[in-house]
């Protein structure tokens, strides 16, 4: 089972990582092209952020971490003892 934790922190550290490159590239792009793109791209910047997917990160994290202690807990539960 902390085998399996070890490799869900990876995937939330990689999230991370990806929301948090999206971001600042997002940011550099809108800030060089301007005008209109400079507005569309603040906005995923946006989507991306707290407001966005990311204020979802923390209820992704509680669900993967219930899931996997029912999963251990239950695992014998379906097995038949003769």
């Amino acid at each position: 089972m902390f085998g399996n934790l070890s490799d869900l922190g990876y995937g939330i550290i990689v999230f991370a990582i990806i929301i948090g490159v999206g971001v600042i590239v997002l940011d550099k792009f809108g800030n060089a092209v301007g005008g209109t793109a400079n507005t569309t791209t603040q906005y995923l910047v946006t989507q991306l952020g707290s407001t966005g997917l990311a204020g979802w990160a923390p209820a992704i994290i509680a669900f993967a971490v219930g899931m996997l202690f029912l999963g251990a807990f239950m695992i014998n539960k379906g097995k038949r003892k003769y």
